[in-house]
């Protein structure tokens, strides 16, 4: 639940015609627009076929079974998991927590220490800044999310604020780098997880370090035996692993801040940095699936729909269905959020009009009044791909 293999690293596989600009761009809020003209762009595919290190991805990292949206907190071997490197090896009797940097008095924390400490829990609904991107083309070669890397867990820990108020920032603070014990090579560089969040983020009182999940000790591929947890961001901010928190008086030029995740339409482009997650709604598939397409199929009555929608924007204030290709929506019931930072539940009554096959589409709008897009803008990297999800349906007689 945190960063991912950068795409706008990763050589290209195929070069191929690129498809124009979709038939409505919309723009997402987050800097995405319509795939360049000409060859796939480097780092990305035109391909159909995966690759086979996206199968390794695949298959080492997973995302939320979408009939796991019936869960107001996901059962914790059912949220997403994005492993940046290795998951590393740690002794909780010799780990330590170092606060350094710009303060006053540099801490070296146990998890002991850690523990002793006012605890603050809240459920947090964490997506991947990747999630989407496998519906793009050309595609980042990398992860590839359809709609399901999201997941909602009650996290526990020290309000990180807390921490620098103990440690006593210095008036020039301007960021805090969070570095992950987890190491691997970018560029040929061997180098640790590190991103740097800006201070006045750093000091919101919902940010933690986080030391349980769902009631229980962080389990290693989630970050045992500590990490950070910034509410509302996308998860590439939530460093795992946590080893050092650094003040720092300038801000944080690092791989995982200046050349990943940024929202650019090409790799010369110094792009937008991504923050906070945009809004989204998914739908638990109704009726039952078809093993290989996931096809629903569902009598013909009437069908109760039902899922999740979120953003790091604010609340949700709108969610809305359709059922022939966006031509009408109809409004949902969205249930108020149950903490800040959690998804809110929604429902809706779907009468077909008769047997046949349909596609169900859901789509969310929030305090901003930002809506999902029909379709999916286009960045490099295929971040904040936040375009509505569309499920198959065939209503008629089930055999």
């Amino acid at each position: 639940m945190q960063a991912e293999p950068r795409p706008d690293e990763t050589p290209t596989r195929t070069k191929g015609p690129a498809p124009g600009s979709a038939a409505d761009p919309a723009d997402t809020g987050h800097g995405a627009t319509a795939a360049p003209a000409g060859t796939a762009p480097e780092g990305t595919t035109a391909a159909a076929a995966i690759t086979p290190e996206e199968l390794g991805l695949a298959t080492r990292n997973h995302g939320l079974p979408l009939e796991a949206l019936r869960y107001d907190v996901t059962p914790t071997g059912l949220h997403y998991l994005l492993i940046h490197y290795d998951i590393p090896a740690v002794d909780p009797s010799t780990w330590r927590l170092e606060i350094t940097g710009r303060v006053q008095r540099p801490l070296s924390l146990s998890l002991g220490d850690l523990e002793a400490r006012p605890q603050v829990s809240a459920p947090v609904t964490l997506e991947c800044a990747g999630n989407g991107r496998a519906r793009l083309s050309p595609r980042a070669l990398s992860q590839p999310w359809l709609h399901e890397a999201v997941g909602t867990a009650e996290w526990t820990g020290v309000s990180l604020a807390v921490l620098l108020d103990e440690a006593g920032a210095d008036a020039d603070a301007a960021e805090v780098v969070a570095t992950g014990l987890d190491e691997g090579l970018e560029r040929g560089a061997r180098q640790h997880y590190e991103r740097g969040l800006p201070l006045a983020e750093a000091r919101r009182p919902d940010v933690l370090v986080a030391l349980r999940c769902n009631g229980q000790a962080l389990p290693p591929q989630h970050g045992f035996p500590a990490r950070l947890l910034v509410p509302g961001w996308y998860g590439m901010a939530s460093v795992k692993w946590l080893a050092r928190l650094a003040v720092t008086a300038e801000p944080f030029t690092g791989y995982q801040n200046t050349v990943a995740y940024r929202l650019r339409q090409a790799r010369e482009e110094p792009g937008a940095p991504l923050t906070r997650v945009a809004v989204r709604a998914l739908m638990l598939p109704p009726g039952i699936p078809d093993f290989f397409t996931r096809r629903r199929f569902v009598p013909a009555a009437p069908c109760r729909l039902f899922g999740r929608a979120w953003s790091g924007q604010g609340p949700v204030t709108a969610v809305e269905i359709s059922a022939d290709a966006g031509g009408t929506w109809q409004p949902a019931a969205v249930d108020p959020p149950p903490a800040p930072h959690a998804w809110q539940a929604w429902h809706a009554q779907w009468q077909p009009e008769g047997p046949g096959d349909y596609e169900l589409w859901c789509r969310a709008t929030d305090a901003s009044g930002a809506t999902q897009p029909t379709e999916p803008g286009w960045n490099l990297g295929g971040y904040a791909a936040n375009h509505v999800q569309r499920v198959p349906v065939t209503v008629g007689p089930l055999s």
